[in-house]
């Protein structure tokens, strides 16, 4: 039974992505205001994306973010995926409630009690709060999301592929390396995708585990918004936005191009 796309249909939808980018919107637009004042508009400028560039606080945050970012979801890619590996693959052994419950934790673990935990094992461990402990931390709660990603993916892997490559010789890394890997690159990307992006906007657990000379950019927002809201962080914004975006439509277009690849690919198998 097909169904109409009614106008109630198109009014919600209107007005929830409205809700959702209508106010990004808008912060890019007053991010090009000439006025110090973010809600009064005085004219066209690029003015604060200059002073941006020159305000070394911000950019010795940003610097910091990106780093913890990248070799964070980096590392939680790896553990995720060997994580996910085990889960689907493994069977039933002893401790697998366990682990999975261990793994799954931080996805249902308010970031409260996160960072409190985190904070009280690096001081147990006499771990001087900086960027390490803010990776460690970030490890911790972004490898489960990479988890969940992958295992799904492996979940409707063929298993026969794998099974041909040992048959040919393949020793398992080789297959896992050679037919496995390539097949759920994708669900890696979006996994290394996913948690550099909740890398990149933690704040909570960042504020727990953090040194004084260790600030992130969330954190310096957050600091900086508490005493009023100024064009650069309008700026700022706009920019982070803009990085997401590119970031979004280049894994798409990569699955895409995954997908259509693997397609042609199968294809040609059934050919010959």
């Amino acid at each position: 039974m097909n169904r109409r796309f009614s106008w109630f249909n198109a009014t919600a939808l209107t007005l929830g992505f409205a809700f959702l980018y209508l106010p990004m919107l808008i912060l890019v637009i007053y991010s090009f205001n000439a006025s110090k004042l973010v809600t009064v508009w005085a004219g066209f400028s690029t003015r604060w994306y200059g002073e941006l560039i020159h305000n070394e606080a911000f950019l010795s945050a940003a610097w910091v973010t990106l780093k913890v970012a990248v070799v964070s979801s980096t590392v939680a890619t790896v553990l995720g995926t060997m994580a996910a590996y085990v889960m689907v693959r493994a069977g039933r052994f002893w401790g697998r409630t366990l682990f999975s419950g261990m793994i799954y934790a931080p996805l249902v673990m308010p970031e409260v009690i996160t960072g409190l935990a985190m904070l009280l094992l690096f001081i147990s461990l006499g771990l001087d709060r900086g960027v390490f402990t803010i990776i460690l931390a970030h490890i911790t709660f972004t490898m489960c999301f990479v988890s969940v990603v992958v295992s799904s993916r492996l979940a409707t892997f063929d298993k026969s592929l794998e099974e041909a490559a040992l048959d040919l010789g393949c020793t398992p890394f080789d297959a896992f390396k050679s037919v496995t890997l390539p097949i759920i690159a994708p669900a890696v990307i979006s996994g290394w995708l996913l948690a550099f992006t909740l890398s990149l906007d933690d704040l909570v657990i960042s504020q727990f585990v953090a040194g004084p000379s260790s600030t992130t950019l969330p954190m310096k927002i957050f600091s900086a918004v508490r005493l009023g809201v100024s064009p650069e962080i309008n700026a700022l914004s706009t920019i982070l936005i803009s990085i997401v975006t590119i970031g979004v439509i280049s894994a798409s277009l990569i699955s895409k191009r995954s997908i259509a690849r693997q397609r042609a690919d199968e294809q040609k198998a059934l050919q010959q």
